[in-house]
């Protein structure tokens, strides 16, 4: 079972859990949320609560408790940290629900992001992989900036199809309200 534990008057709290053991824990709308990821295939998606929900899985059930689920904060700011020992190509797939209204900063090593309905700025970096932000219509987004040292950058949102090396895709807009960074050293980014 998750564990929670209280750290007083500051007001922070730990949620510790794993693929067994899903977490959740309190965030509002507006909050900023960290995020540090494992090499894994991570959806982010956005709802209707004011919670944080965190669930994983792997291909081999015995390897579901070698994953570490692990949330530090507030309702207002919080980092999430997923870690865990070497999973043996078990195909570890993330499912992080937060409110539709969140800035996010996320960071993995390699794999696959997909965040989906959720506003607010977003700073998403990748080593290799690829980067997938749906509902990126130029009415969100004050500035947009998307780069790939190798590969790909797809924005269709934008009439953008850009690959090879060293390639970017910058915006900046006069309507809009949050800010867009995606960056992969080699892989791809889709901006739909």
């Amino acid at each position: 079972m998750a564990a929670v534990l209280a750290a007083g008057a500051t007001g922070f709290a730990e949620t510790v859990g794993d693929c067994t053991h899903p977490i959740e824990a309190p965030l509002r709308a507006r909050a900023d949320l960290v995020i540090d990821a494992r090499p894994a295939g991570v959806e982010i998606v956005g709802t209707d609560a004011e919670t944080l929900r965190v669930s994983c899985t792997v291909d081999r059930d015995e390897y579901g408790g070698y994953v570490e689920l692990r949330f530090d904060g507030t309702p207002g700011y919080g980092r999430l940290n997923i870690t865990g020992s070497d999973l043996h190509n078990a195909n570890l797939r993330v499912r992080i629900e937060v409110p539709k209204k969140t800035n996010l900063r996320f960071h993995m090593g390699a794999g696959e992001v997909t965040v989906e309905d959720v506003s607010g700025d977003k700073d998403v970096d990748l080593y290799a992989g690829q980067i997938r932000i749906l509902s990126t219509g130029e009415g969100i987004y004050r500035s947009v900036d998307a780069s790939v040292d190798i590969g790909d950058v797809k924005a269709t949102a934008f009439g953008v199809d850009r690959g090879g090396f060293f390639r970017s895709f910058t915006r900046k807009l006069q309507t809009g309200e949050y800010r867009l960074r995606a960056h992969v050293m080699t892989g791809e980014i889709d901006l739909e």
